[in-house]
């Protein structure tokens, strides 16, 4: 390709690229393929002869896009944002055509000092102190432009371990280094993201994941006791990493009261700010990053609340000699004269090699100007509550979340699996991709506004589809759980002929004739015992094909059959209400994965049943009737804990062969 086909395709590219994003809403938001799909259209060997770029585009569009997730479809909100902004491509355009390697100043002077500018300006319009930007007289900080967040975290603690070595060695000045480094440690919440656990594990590092408050903030006392009681034997506190907006829920750790804890026990201070940081440049949300101040280290992504492709990872350091003398390497080939007058940021990360990152940010800011970036924020904040509104109308949802920025985490009232089970159904429609978390071991869906021009029609079409699915879901599964209704009539379950039948003895020594056919309990543990209460004293929750007495417990049991996409048949014990008992009757599993309703009552049985593929029944004792609520079965499940208040659980599990199911 000659420069002046160049300009041609090139043209033919952006027409492409327009016509594709403009047609967008007509595709499917994920792609319809299964692993391997790539391999069956494209050659094993690479051409040995040139090809023409009209079959390259014609094989992008028709082997390349079936197989793409299109994050800048309005259907697209899993994840956070992937920014796409027509200045910021442009901006990547004209890096990738200039393609200098910024690695040193005297190796591309105006990719350093462009960079070092926009981090200023980025620093100023999210409101940091100006200890952390690079021009302010007596400053010793500034910014930096990193791959990921995940590289920011991964630098971030690399510095504060250098630091305390340091620290160390001069206290100990004959101990090993390695001796010394295994008594660090690091801190974060258990709502942190991944790459803090995966960044001690390259420090070679400890890590202490700590439990967040109710709301999921990560709180002072909770730190402050971890670093007491790791000092108490001998470890030695570093770095801890807070989180600005978490990838789970959007929750906020307590900056203000963690940042004196630090303070006070020398210990660096990172806060991950990499979904919220960008929305601090709206003054009314500025008070989420108090306590700021006490930080050694802030990141965020402008790729997210900002429009800006990746990589565009923003980075400041309070004190950017502390994080050059961690990861300086200066061999001569490298060096230059201005070195002493300069800024060189491949003393500030792990690669050498550096893309003129700031280009794109530099025109993104420019041609949106502060106010326009902040109504882009608006915007999303206000579409993220208008969603939530909408689907806390419908009784069946509880959302999850405190909602502040653009993420609403939701769920449907029922188990775990019920959950699961609808947002597959709807990701595999294409009609709407979204993912789930765990929040406080309950699977709850994300909901994030990602779009570019997302508007309130979108949300309105997202809250109809998560309606009708639910819908679907629930007929297929039965799992709603409606008011108590009247009485029905309760049969026995005739003995399976594979049971091995044993006469037992009447509590007055004779043999019952009642019990001549019930299978021995011989394997059978922690069983629960007591009359069977009669046909009238029975009321039954509405799902289920039949009531049934089993003869090998004499449970009596409400069963119904149904079968779920994916994960093959089940038949599962619901819940009765009898005279002052309660029971979740026997829970039959065709796939061991399948127990739905007793996953939140003793997990450990649950856990030995799914191994084992037993089948599990579950008993909970009510003291008396007031005290048992008409609700559906996981609400009266998590009374297992609240003994004190009368409850008492007992379980049992039995080794039985497992019904199949056609």
């Amino acid at each position: 390709m000659d420069i002046n086909e160049f300009r041609r395709r090139g043209k033919e590219v952006v027409d492409y690229i327009a016509n594709h994003l403009e047609s967008i809403p007509n595709r499917r938001v994920t792609p319809n393929v299964e692993p391997g799909y790539l391999r069956d259209l494209i050659p094993d060997d690479p051409p040995e002869n040139g090809e023409c770029w009209d079959d390259i585009m014609r094989d992008v569009e028709n082997k390349i896009m079936i197989g793409v997730t299109h994050w800048q479809h309005p259907r697209f909100h899993a994840y956070f944002p992937a920014g796409n902004a027509f200045p910021s491509m442009l901006g990547d355009l004209l890096a990738n055509g200039i393609n200098g390697v910024g690695f040193s100043w005297a190796a591309n002077p105006a990719c350093t000092e462009l960079e070092t500018i926009v981090l200023d300006w980025l620093g100023k319009m999210i409101g940091l102190p100006e200890q952390f930007l690079a021009f302010p007289e007596h400053s010793t900080g500034g910014g930096v432009m990193q791959s990921s967040a995940s590289e920011c975290v991964l630098v971030s603690m690399l510095a504060a371990r250098a630091q305390a070595i340091k620290a160390l060695k001069q206290q100990h000045p004959f101990v090993e280094e390695g001796v010394l480094l295994s008594k660090l440690m690091a801190y974060c919440s258990k709502e942190a993201h991944s790459c803090v656990e995966k960044a001690a594990m390259i420090a070679f590092v400890k890590l202490r994941i700590l439990e967040p408050d109710d709301n999921f903030s990560l709180r002072g006392y909770t730190v402050q006791a971890a670093i007491e009681e790791d000092k108490a034997i001998g470890l030695i506190p570093f770095f801890v990493s807070t989180t600005l907006g978490t990838t789970s829920a959007c929750s906020f750790d307590n900056v203000a009261e963690i940042g004196p804890i630090c303070k006070a026990n020398h210990i660096w201070l990172h806060v991950d700010a990499a979904y919220a940081g960008c929305s601090f440049i709206c003054p009314e949300l500025k008070y989420l990053m108090k306590g700021i101040e006490y930080a050694s280290s802030f990141n965020t992504n402008a790729n997210k609340f900002m429009m800006v492709h990746l990589e565009a990872s923003t980075m400041w350091v309070r004190d950017r000699f502390t994080l050059t003398q961690a990861l300086v390497v200066d061999p001569l080939y490298l060096q230059h004269n201005y070195s002493d007058k300069s800024i060189d940021y491949r003393h500030w990360g792990i690669p050498l090699s550096r893309r003129f990152r700031a280009l794109k940010l530099w025109c993104t800011i420019r041609n949106y100007g502060v106010r326009g970036i902040r109504k882009y924020i608006r915007n999303h904040c206000s579409l993220a509550k208008e969603f939530e509104m909408m689907i806390s109308q419908d009784p069946r949802f509880q959302v999850v979340n405190k909602v502040i920025l653009g993420l609403v985490c939701f769920r449907l009232k029922g188990s775990n699996r019920l959950n699961q089970q609808l947002l597959s159904s709807i990701n595999e429609s294409g009609k709407l991709h979204m993912v789930p978390s765990s929040l406080n071991d309950r699977y709850v869906i994300r909901f994030c506004v990602c779009a570019e021009n997302a508007k309130s029609e979108d949300m309105v079409y997202a809250v109809n589809v998560i309606r009708e699915f639910a819908d679907m879901t629930m007929t297929t599964t039965q799992a709603y759980l409606g008011p108590i209704t009247g009485l029905e009539k309760v049969r026995k379950m005739p003995p399976s002929p594979r049971h091995v039948h044993k006469p037992r003895q009447s509590r007055g020594g004779e043999q019952s004739k009642e019990e001549e056919d019930v299978p021995s309990r011989r394997d059978s543990t922690s069983s629960t015992s007591s009359a069977v209460p009669s046909e009238a004293e029975c009321s039954v929750l509405p799902y289920g094909m039949s009531t049934t007495m089993s003869p090998l417990t004499g449970t009596i049991s409400r069963s119904f059959s149904c079968s779920t996409s994916g994960y093959g048949g089940i038949r599962a014990g619901q819940m009765l209400r009898t005279a002052g008992r309660t029971t979740l009757g026997l829970i039959n599993v065709e796939d061991s994965s399948l127990l739905d309703l007793g996953m939140h009552l003793n997990p450990m049985v649950t856990r030995a049943a799914q191994q084992s593929k037993f089948q599990a029944g579950f008993t909970i004792e009510v003291k008396s009737e007031d005290e048992f609520k008409e609700t559906n079965s996981l609400k009266v499940i998590r009374r297992e804990s609240k003994t004190k208040t009368g409850y008492s659980v007992s379980s049992s599990i039995q080794k039985r062969e497992i019904i199949k199911e056609s």
